[in-house]
């Protein structure tokens, strides 16, 4: 998915020429499924082309900040945001999340990330897609940290994650205050188990709810429940 210059979507459109990591499913996922509802403020840690931020942006009335650490992808995103009907309510800012946490003073009432996910594995040739890939530059530690302190009291924050990570996600939740309010159990179709998963956190203790989701059906075709969530944003849905 998402290996041309750009996708187009039913509002929007992300051109992807000098990003290094382009529209895929995960970030489609996070965006159609994290709950934007009483958001003012929001924040895209490592919005890449700026397609989760768009997503949010589609359907709320929120000021957004999308920070982005690679400067490619940044100019990007930026461009992409301003082709978009919300550019009035977008900022993409190039900076690490490490180094926006210490400058800012603001609080957000949603933090999404599709963040770096390989750990231990060989790196990319190419040092743009090795930062957009690896948790060298973002580890998931420093996600939990500095999404605890930006969050606000009554804020919520959504993340995916391989499947394999999600121990480690909840020992790191705890230990900085933040409790799973929802998962959703990724599986790329029928036959296989999830390899991934959608975590919503809040400050607040609740109970969590689980759901899950299977993306294609034995014959290639995209699940029902995968339609219904995406179906504002795909344009053959």
């Amino acid at each position: 998915m998402g290996r041309n210059n750009y996708f187009q979507f039913k509002q929007f459109r992300i051109e992807q020429a000098r990003s290094a990591m382009k529209v895929g499913i995960d970030g489609i996922l996070l965006g159609a499924w994290a709950d934007v509802r009483e958001c003012n403020t929001v924040l895209d840690i490592g919005t890449g082309t700026g397609l989760i931020t768009l997503m949010l942006a589609q359907r709320s009335q929120a000021r957004i900040t999308a920070i982005e650490i690679e400067k490619n992808a940044a100019e990007e995103a930026a461009e992409n945001v301003a082709a978009s009907p919300w550019k009035n309510r977008v900022e993409v800012v190039n900076v690490s999340l490490q180094n926006f946490a210490a400058q800012t003073t603001s609080k957000f009432d949603l933090i999404v990330s599709n963040p770096p996910f390989f750990q231990n594995s060989l790196k990319a040739e190419n040092e743009s897609r090795s930062l957009a890939r690896h948790t060298d530059s973002l580890s998931y530690e420093t996600l939990l940290q500095s999404t605890s302190h930006l969050l606000s009291e009554k804020g919520r924050c959504a993340f995916i994650f391989p499947e394999t990570a999600s121990t480690e996600i909840e020992k790191l939740a705890l230990q900085n205050q933040l409790h799973i309010r929802r998962i959703m159990k990724i599986a790329p179709n029928e036959k296989k188990p999830a390899n991934r998963i959608l975590l919503e956190m809040s400050k607040k203790e609740t109970a969590t709810v689980t759901d899950h989701l299977v993306i294609y059906n034995n014959d290639g075709s995209c699940s029902d429940k995968y339609k219904t969530l995406t179906c504002d944003y795909y344009l053959n849905f």
